[in-house]
């Protein structure tokens, strides 16, 4: 099978899960572009952030329109992960590809264990506390630089319980905070985008453009409860491989 048809089927599935659950999918983009496409670690966390950061702001958009992004909370949220996603993006070249694959697989395996038990979401919207959102923001920040992931799945169960928010919005607004997050991280990157194979990263992302919008009807459509615990699952699995592959 061609890369250019392996990156339109993970970009289809990865673009799904992220406009109906608000994030994840971007978790799968990194093990994808390592495993299916032959990316080092160092370029596939980068890959991946382009990815995202061009998947997210079209989702975001979507969900704007239907009034489900609180911007003032999200741009709050945001900005406290601004400078810890620059720092994690110049730190991710310096740490060896095993370390970088081994937390990775740490950090998958904590955002799947995290979908099988959510917390209940908040029936109405409560006041929020800046240093909560802020404390909250500057470590999303840090993983999305240093991991190249968006960070929806842990910005979402974030948003809800530490912040009180209803989840509809919540994954509209994770968005808003993913795509701000991806755009600091690249910003650091600009050395290792160099390399980059665009004939891969291209299809990659446009098939996870058209995959959110499908993924945003899907969300309204299926139980947000069983799409999460499928995506966990899946999740689960591949964490477990990427340890496996780090220590072996």
């Amino acid at each position: 099978m061609s890369a250019v048809v392996l990156a339109l089927a993970a970009g289809a599935v990865i673009g799904v899960a992220l406009g109906a659950l608000g994030g994840g999918g971007s978790v799968l983009a990194v093990p994808a572009l390592i495993y299916l496409l032959g990316f080092t670690p160092v370029a596939a966390t980068t890959a991946s952030l382009v990815i995202v950061t061009v998947t997210s702001a079209t989702a975001l958009s979507a969900h704007a329109r239907d009034g489900h992004v609180r911007w003032r909370t999200g741009l709050l949220f945001a900005a406290a992960g601004v400078v810890p996603a620059m720092l994690g993006g110049a730190l991710t070249g310096r740490l060896p590809a095993g370390a970088l694959t081994a937390a990775f697989a740490v950090v998958a395996g904590t955002a799947a264990v995290r979908m099988l038990r959510p917390r209940a979401a908040s029936e109405s919207a409560v006041p929020v506390r800046p240093d909560r959102a802020a404390a909250a923001g500057a470590g999303l920040g840090a993983v999305t630089g240093v991991l190249g992931v968006g960070g929806g799945f842990l910005a979402v169960p974030a948003l809800v319980s530490v912040l009180g928010m209803r989840m509809r919005d919540a994954v509209g607004t994770s968005l808003l905070v993913i795509t701000v997050n991806s755009l600091a991280a690249l910003a650091m990157r600009a050395g290792t985008a160099d390399g980059l194979d665009w004939a891969v990263i291209g299809p990659f992302a446009g098939a996870a453009v058209l995959g959110a919008w499908d993924g945003k009807r899907l969300g309204a459509k299926v139980s947000g409860r069983a799409l999460q615990r499928t995506f966990a699952l899946v999740l689960l699995a591949v964490a477990a491989f990427m340890m496996i592959d780090a220590v072996v």
